[in-house]
């Protein structure tokens, strides 16, 4: 079964594991990379914050499998 998965600021995100996405809290660059490469493989939806979008830069987009969306500032 595909997964949802949300990286960015956890003030931003907490919300998102009551409806069962995998929440991977980023307050920095560091901690967004890091949450980028512990994304589960079977993730089809990730929603990123506007600030884990800038860390992240274009690397989201290297997954063709990946429907991204991006959280208005």
């Amino acid at each position: 079964m595909a997964r949802a998965a949300v990286i960015g600021e956890s003030v931003r995100t907490a919300g998102f594991a009551l409806a069962g996405a995998v929440v991977l809290a980023a307050e920095n660059a560091e901690e967004a990379r890091a949450a980028w490469r512990e994304l589960p493989s079977d993730c089809s939806v990730l929603v990123l914050t506007a600030a884990a979008a800038a860390w992240l830069g274009e690397e989201p987009q290297t997954r063709r499998d990946l429907l991204v969306a991006v959280m208005p500032a």
